[in-house]
């Protein structure tokens, strides 16, 4: 196997790894459509999907479960990959370069994932 070969195998083996967890590409679908949102957005909006309901019911217990995995987790791993750019404070995020990179395979995902509402979206 040639450098190259490897390299590429290490980059697909990554962006596997990013997109194995259900809550970044959740994250990466809403910001695909967006290009831009804020962390309280992305919250109400990934505990909808995961929970089969609509914004409007979402509760703040399970919010507030899943910014400490975003915060701890899923955004600094997106961010080190710059498929992200992220403010904690100002609680902004938008795709940053590396995106273009995954965005084949997340839109393989996206064709596959089990909500239907994810499947009738715009295409990324």
């Amino acid at each position: 196997m040639t450098y190259s070969d490897r390299a590429t195998a290490s980059r697909m083996e990554a962006a596997c790894d990013l997109l194995s967890k259900t809550e970044r590409r959740y994250l990466l679908y809403q910001l695909a459509d967006d290009h831009q949102t804020t962390l309280d957005d992305l919250l109400t909006q990934i505990v909808a999907w995961k929970r089969g309901e609509t914004v409007d019911t979402v509760d703040g217990d399970t919010r507030r479960q899943l910014y400490v995995s975003l915060v701890h987790n899923h955004l600094p791993r997106l961010a080190d990959y710059d498929i992200i750019e992220y403010d904690l404070r100002s609680g902004d995020i938008v795709l940053s370069e590396g995106f273009e990179d995954i965005k084949p395979l997340l839109e393989q995902f996206k064709q596959t994932e089990e909500i239907p509402e994810l499947r009738k979206q715009p295409t990324l």
